[in-house]
């Protein structure tokens, strides 16, 4: 039904740049929310930046100040650039997405495969 596609991941060193985007497919009436979660090995699954239909952003504490989420709704695509990045950002990054589909009520969070993010020198 709907289908988020990631790009962006890579090597970088530290103090380096990444800019992920996440682009959203299929039988989308609307999305609310859009945002990117990342999952280190042997920790859990949180929460790095969300951006809510209307334009509230909401940034993990640890990323504050170097990350930026942005949203080109036209596009249902979510950015993410990654500035300063440091060895404990290295984790798999998760799109999400909080879509209703065309012929169904309600909204239903989506998720990306993953693209791997790794900084180290």
């Amino acid at each position: 039904q709907v289908q988020l596609v990631e790009s962006g991941g890579g090597l970088v060193q530290p103090g380096g740049s990444l800019r992920l985007s996440c682009a959203a497919s299929g039988s989308i009436f609307s999305i609310n929310a859009m945002g990117w979660y990342r999952q280190a090995p042997g920790k859990q699954r949180e929460l790095v930046a969300i951006n809510i239909s209307g334009g509230a952003k909401t940034y993990a504490d640890s990323v504050k100040g170097r990350f930026t989420i942005s949203r080109d709704n036209a596009k249902n695509t979510v950015y993410l650039q990654m500035n300063s990045l440091k060895p404990e950002d290295t984790a798999v990054y998760y799109c999400m997405s909080t879509v209703r589909t065309i012929g169904v009520t309600g909204y239903k969070n989506y998720w990306g495969q993953g693209t791997q993010v790794t900084v180290s020198s």
